[in-house]
């Protein structure tokens, strides 16, 4: 139980890490089907990055009041629809709006993986799972592009949003299976 729940928390991250440098390599695209402004454009980054960075605290804080497992699959879901609907934006306006909402399930996301794996392993083995969880998140700033690059070549700029959905149910399914409440 405790590897697969260590393996949940390694896709989320994952994905978290990902979301940040994937859309990079989507931008020219967004920019030419939306008809998107430079400054616009900053935004769809932005968006993301600064609700992830600002509401963190605020996801480990519902964590530990209402259940970091609770909490960390609501976080899933946000995530997920704010995937969803960034994908089907019509509009700069409304993938803005919908990258903030994946920052606010990511914030969620990331503040509880840390403490989940720590209330799961041991403390003789729990250095090793968070260097395991620190490699794993740290490798998806890099597959970002490289994945943006692939997806594009074969599929339109909302692949990089859709390539979220697989990830965020195998770290639900995960999450259900393996994860106690704490």
């Amino acid at each position: 139980r405790r590897w697969l729940t260590l393996l949940a928390m390694c896709v989320s991250l994952f994905i978290i890490q990902v979301d940040v440098t994937i859309v990079n390599v989507a931008l020219p695209t967004i920019q030419h089907s939306l008809h998107t402004t430079p400054g616009d454009l900053e935004w769809v980054i932005s968006a993301y990055a600064l609700a992830l960075a600002a509401l963190i605290p605020v996801g480990g804080a519902l964590g530990d009041r209402y259940g970091r497992k609770r909490i960390f699959l609501i976080g899933v879901m946000v995530f997920a629809i704010g995937s969803m609907a960034c994908a089907l934006s019509r509009s700069d306006a409304a993938l803005i709006g919908f990258r903030a909402l994946q920052g606010v399930g990511g914030a969620a996301m990331l503040a509880l993986t840390l403490s989940i794996i720590t209330e799961t392993f041991p403390a003789q083995t729990r250095a090793g799972a968070i260097g395991t969880w620190a490699a794993i998140g740290g490798t998806g700033f890099g597959v970002g592009p490289v994945m943006g690059g692939i997806l594009l070549s074969f599929f339109g700029w909302s692949s990089v949003f859709w390539v979220n959905v697989p990830f965020t149910v195998i770290a639900v399914a995960l999450t259900l299976v393996a994860v106690t409440e704490s």
